[in-house]
């Protein structure tokens, strides 16, 4: 008794945490690839002088108390299908049925939908902490893991060429004209990741964040604005929005930046329109 109690206090002691040891450590969940942002301040949004500023672009300081995983990819279709079951929209010709192709057409209903499954599939399966949820990243996380320690417009630095990510039109301050127009979705990690090793955090499709659109930018500890209805403006059709990051194939690359944000109605899908995910700490 003795003897296997000795024996087996060592492998409790080599139990791996389920934080990540440094910036883009890689772990796989229900197939989904994740990597790590670690905990970190960062200023959030754009200096009026870069190309492309926006009003609701305006800076502000912010801190990430806890660390989280973000998907390494896009959702996929495979992802989807894997764990919903039939794709949310028909293919299109600018987004064909593909496995390693992003998913599309998504509601940020649907999308969150997702999460809550991917979630309870997780813990089922013993490799999601209790504690833990999938959900939609906030802005601040999303533009965090983004700029992947950067300071610059994009992750690559003050441009962007369409060897850098896949958007149709023009190449943003400078960036090279090269590459192909594809016109089209590209296979998630098509394109050159950022340093945290996340992929196609500029272009192929925009993603859905978990807060309501505000035209200013909320800044401070762990900002969260998945909750903030009563004061998210109406637009004008009396409709409210969430918003969405990112750029995608049929874009200039200016709205590809780290800082851009645009909204969308939450009920509403489009094939340009998809997600990742993050898991968090509750």
């Amino acid at each position: 008794m003795l003897l296997l109690a000795l024996t087996a206090a060592p492998a409790i002691a080599r139990q791996a945490p389920f934080e990540g040891a440094g910036p883009g450590d890689e772990r796989p969940i229900r197939g989904v690839r994740l990597c790590w942002c670690p905990p970190g301040r960062f200023t959030m949004g754009s200096p009026a002088t870069e190309p492309g500023h926006r009003s609701d672009e305006g800076q502000v300081a912010v801190r990430i108390t806890q660390g989280f995983w973000v998907g390494k990819f896009e959702v996929t279709q495979a992802d989807w299908r894997r764990i919903v079951g039939e794709l949310p929209g028909r293919p299109t010709a600018e987004l064909p049925a593909g496995d390693d192709l992003p998913v599309g057409d998504v509601t940020y209903i649907q999308a969150e939908d997702f999460c809550r499954r991917l979630t309870e599939l997780a813990i089922e399966a013993g490799e999601l902490p209790a504690g833990w949820e999938f959900r939609l990243p906030t802005e601040a996380q999303w533009e965090y893991a983004c700029r992947a320690g950067t300071t610059t417009a994009t992750a690559f630095g003050d441009s962007l060429g369409r060897t850098q990510a896949n958007f149709q039109g023009e190449p943003y301050n400078g960036g090279l004209d090269e590459g192909p127009r594809l016109g089209k979705a590209a296979p998630v990690g098509s394109y050159p990741p950022n340093a945290w090793g996340v992929h196609d955090m500029h272009g192929n499709t925009f993603e859905w964040c978990r807060d309501w659109y505000h035209p200013t930018l909320p800044g401070g500890d762990d900002p969260d604005l998945s909750s903030a209805i009563s004061t998210t403006p109406r637009n004008r059709d009396g409709t409210i929005s969430r918003s969405r990051r990112g750029g995608a194939w049929d874009d200039d690359g200016w709205p590809c930046r780290s800082a851009c944000r645009l909204r969308f109605e939450p009920e509403r899908g489009y094939d340009h329109i998809g997600f990742r995910v993050v898991a968090v700490k509750r």
